[in-house]
């Protein structure tokens, strides 16, 4: 159920399903951003890979990396298919669009928190490594693959920032323009609000 007009517009009168050129200009660069960092990631990690007398290493052999391949792979698709289509006139007018990127946006947040956080530990095992089990730390033998996976991983983090701000944003769009779902009471044929009001 759609809400009254005065309760999503901003605070300048102009209303987020109106379709406004500057915020719907804002909106699709936020969620173009993360493609290019994305990207940027990917490919450092994918090239992450060092050779030396203590023998070889790859992102590929080691499944945080991959995931965090993955990740910024997924999200980087996402973001530019999202981005299409937020540019579109109307594109956020339907209540199953403006669902699908609430959920979306939500989901690929924590995806990405995810692969940056797994990626993380595993950074911070090859740079302090772990006396208990008497596991040295790889830095010194293996100091520009470290280096390289820091890099994936602190864009990683920019990007998670992005997907926050989007969240935000759809949650916004999402929780100010529909009313929240009814439940009818069989008992009483009374509809009350699921979300308190």
């Amino acid at each position: 159920m759609e809400k009254s007009d005065d309760h999503h517009k901003t605070s300048n009168g102009v209303s987020w399903e109106d379709g406004s050129t500057g915020i719907r200009t804002a909106e699709t660069m936020l969620r173009l951003a993360p493609v290019g960092l994305c990207l940027a990631a990917l490919v450092i990690m994918l090239k992450d890979s060092q050779d030396n007398e203590f023998g070889s290493i790859s992102y590929s052999n080691l499944s945080a990396f991959r995931y965090l391949v993955h990740a910024n792979g997924i999200c980087a698709g996402y973001s530019l298919l999202s981005a299409a289509i937020s540019a579109m006139p109307g594109s956020s007018s339907t209540m199953p669009r403006v669902w699908t990127f609430f959920c979306l946006d939500q989901i690929l947040t924590y995806v990405v928190l995810a692969a940056g956080a797994v990626s993380t530990e595993v950074l911070y095992l090859a740079y302090k490594g772990d006396d208990a089990i008497t596991w040295s730390d790889a830095r010194s033998s293996f100091g520009s693959f470290c280096h390289r996976a820091t890099a994936s991983v602190i864009i990683t983090f920019v990007v998670v920032c992005f997907y926050v701000v989007l969240s935000l944003i759809s949650s916004y769009k999402l929780f100010t323009r529909f009313d929240p779902p009814a439940i009818a009471d069989s008992n009483k044929n009374v509809e009350v609000a699921a979300f308190g009001s």
